[in-house]
């Protein structure tokens, strides 16, 4: 069996650990556009949960509703 030289155990290495972080960054950016899609998703149901109260004319409801979106504006920065 062939031994490696030192320089091609560095190269190795450094392959290695250049791999390890493009595998972070794309788990990363997969993580933020699921996120990003969950969020979404809820201010929109939140949006169409207000419009039905608005057409019930329930009061106490819709101030509910809104207070849920502004919390979820508030703690995402949007």
């Amino acid at each position: 069996m062939k031994e490696k030289s030192y320089s091609e155990i560095m190269k190795a290495s450094v392959m290695n650990r250049i791999k390890a972080k493009e595998t972070f960054v794309l788990d990363l950016y997969v993580d933020m556009l699921i996120s990003e899609i969950q969020l979404k998703t809820k201010k929109e149901k939140l949006l169409s949960k207000i419009d039905d109260a608005i057409d019930q004319r329930d009061q106490t409801l819709f101030f509910s509703l809104t207070k849920e979106l502004k919390d979820l504006n508030r703690l995402f920065g949007t």
